[in-house]
C-alpha cells in the first residue's frame, strides 16, 4: 500500500505549512507538495501529502476526509500512481522545432495573432426597373 495521499478542494491560499500543521494530527508527515499552475504560480487546489508509516496513513484519511480547511470541506483519499508520460511530454525534454526552426506551435509567431473574418461579398447591385409582379395585375382602372 502506497504512503502518500490526495487531498482535494483546498483553499487556494493554503500553503505547504499549513497542510503539515493539519496532517501531523495524524501522525508524522514526510512531505508537502501543493500543485501549482506553471504560468501563473498559483495553488490549483489541491496536492500531495506522505505520510511515514501505512497506520499514520489511514489515520489521517479517517480523521481528515471531509475536514474543514477555511471554510472548505478538503478530501483526502490514497494518491492513485502517476501515469507514465509519453517520451516527448518528459520534463526537462527540449520541445521540436517547427516551420523556419521556431518551437512552439506551426503556425510560429503568428498562432498568437487573432484571425480576421472573411470579408463577406457585396450585395448585387439593384436595378432601376421595378420588380416583376408576381401572378397579379396591377388594377387598370377599369370597374
Amino acid at each position: 500500500m502506497a504512503k502518500e495521499l490526495y487531498v482535494g478542494h483546498l483553499p487556494y491560499e493554503a500553503t505547504n505549512d499549513d497542510l503539515r500543521r493539519l496532517f501531523s494530527v495524524a501522525g508524522t508527515v514526510t512531505s508537502v507538495h501543493i500543485i501549482t499552475d506553471p504560468v501563473s504560480g498559483k495553488s490549483k487546489g489541491c496536492g500531495y501529502v506522505r505520510m511515514s508509516s501505512e497506520a499514520e496513513l489511514q489515520e489521517a484519511i479517517d480523521c481528515l476526509d471531509g475536514a474543514l480547511m477555511e471554510n472548505l470541506a478538503i478530501t483526502v483519499s490514497i494518491a492513485r500512481p502517476q501515469k507514465p508520460q509519453p517520451a516527448g511530454n518528459q520534463p526537462g525534454t527540449p520541445r521540436r522545432k517547427g516551420p523556419a526552426g521556431k518551437t512552439g506551435s506551426p503556425r510560429g509567431a503568428d498562432a498568437a495573432a487573432p484571425r480576421k473574418p472573411a470579408a463577406k461579398p457585396a450585395p448585387p447591385a439593384r436595378s432601376a426597373k421595378p420588380a416583376p409582379s408576381r401572378g397579379r395585375r396591377p388594377p387598370t382602372g377599369k370597374g
